[in-house]
């Protein structure tokens, strides 16, 4: 049995650590809310009547990803939002989602509205893909 760290009290690498496993608290009881993920694209004339670029209606040629999240009785002051870049993390006193998102997104560019007649968190993300050059030419 050979030890390949120069520290011998590192138990694993953080390479080894799935990725949101930080956010992740088997003791926090509140509730998980609904929330749902739409896809959105722009598209314009070229692409719905004539076919003209390479777009269809797949999740592979979206450029942003919607989540709209139920937080019924909140505040938009109660919220915590954290983005990663795989990871969406909502907290308020009552409620807690912690999302695996499908798709990598720019976390710098997202926006956060929350709709108070609807009681609802609405994020819009930019999605990032290695090979979006191809999808979205």
């Amino acid at each position: 049995f050979q030890v390949k760290s120069e520290n011998r009290k590192i138990i694993w690498n953080t390479e080894e650590v799935p990725e949101g496993s930080e956010f992740y608290d088997i003791w926090d009881c509140r509730e998980e809310p609904e929330y749902q993920i739409l896809f959105k694209q722009c598209v314009g004339t070229e692409d719905v009547f004539f076919g003209m670029s390479r777009k269809d209606s797949s999740t592979a040629c979206c450029e942003d990803m919607v989540i709209k999240i139920k937080l019924p009785e909140t505040k938009y002051s109660d919220i915590t939002l954290d983005i990663q870049d795989k990871i969406l993390d909502v907290r308020t006193p009552k409620k807690k989602l912690l999302l695996h998102l499908p798709y990598r997104v720019d976390s710098k560019k997202g926006k956060a509205r929350f709709l108070s007649e609807e009681e609802t968190l609405e994020v819009t993300l930019r999605v990032i893909r290695q090979f979006d050059f191809i999808n979205l030419a």
